[in-house]
């Protein structure tokens, strides 16, 4: 019965709390219409969603803990190489990262990982999904640096959508 009544509770309390910090405050008229929201929103698109992946949430919340972290490093790293490099010795790089991610949502979240880091931008996935197109401002190393996206966010990830 619960899991008619809520179908997705991952998204529900996520609405409920984009709902609160978009309305700017907390009442509990506020909080009972982000609860309504929460639950009449995931009940009409639950259709769409026939396959949805199981999402560890412990594993989730470490993956988003390291993502904030990279995001704070990388904004340091950016700064330093706007501030202290030459155009001439910018080496700003395409790399193509082999993604073994099957699920559409497990490569749109390391899409959307990637360019939320500071840095670098996720521009194109593969017709057969196998392959992230992503632009780095600077890679002097680019297979470090694909090594690095493999071994933080995509190793990570599988864990999440395992």
């Amino acid at each position: 019965m619960p899991r008619r009544l809520i179908p997705h509770p991952g998204l529900s309390v996520l609405l409920v709390v984009v709902w609160l910090l978009m309305s700017n405050s907390v009442s509990w008229g506020g909080l009972l219409l982000g609860v309504i929201f929460g639950i009449v929103l995931p009940l009409f698109t639950a259709p769409f969603w026939p396959d949805r992946p199981a999402v560890r949430f412990g594993a989730a919340f470490v993956y988003l803990g390291v993502v904030l972290w990279d995001i704070v490093v990388a904004n340091f790293a950016v700064a330093r190489v706007i501030l202290f490099t030459r155009d001439a010795d910018l080496k700003s790089e395409w790399l193509v990262v082999p993604i073994e991610l099957t699920t559409p949502e497990a490569i749109t979240v390391l899409a959307g990982t990637i360019s939320l880091t500071p840095g670098t931008v996720s521009s194109d996935v593969s017709a057969c999904g196998r392959y992230l197109l992503v632009h780095a401002l600077s890679s002097p190393d680019p297979a470090a640096d694909i090594a690095r996206i493999k071994q933080r966010y995509e190793a990570r990830l599988k864990r999440v959508f395992a």
